[in-house]
């Protein structure tokens, strides 16, 4: 997945390189590289969490990234500025991206519910509706 993350910033590298100058293209480009590259650096630091809240909170930075990614991408393209189908495969590696980022959270959250166990201690007042 560090591969995957970084080799998906590093494709937009080159897309934003090779793409037409103006200024409309040109600010849409600067948003779109900065969140596809913060996608790999920020994976990167998830990994190296310390905690499960601080995966989660690192994770979800990932996750926001990779859909803002994708959203500059549906604007270039909705823009007439590329092609679709030359971000179909990029476009199709964000979402499968986005997608095992999802899922990693849902599963750490998952995990951390399951731990968390119900107290022997019940107040009858409290759990009136």
């Amino acid at each position: 997945m560090k591969r995957r993350t970084k080799e998906f910033g590093l494709r937009v590298i080159r897309l934003v390189a090779a793409m037409p100058t103006g200024r409309a293209s040109e600010v849409i480009a600067r948003q779109l590289l900065k969140a596809a590259t913060s996608v790999g650096a920020n994976y990167r630091a998830a990994c190296r969490s310390r905690s499960d809240g601080d995966f989660l909170a690192r994770m979800g930075i990932v996750e926001e990234e990779a859909d803002e990614a994708l959203y500059w991408m549906e604007v270039l393209v909705e823009a007439g500025l590329a092609k679709p189908q030359r971000l179909t495969a990029l476009r199709k590696e964000g979402e499968e991206i986005l997608a095992m980022v999802v899922a990693s959270i849902k599963t750490v959250k998952a995990r951390r519910s399951g731990r968390r166990r119900q107290s022997e201690i019940r107040n009858p007042k409290s759990e009136m509706v």
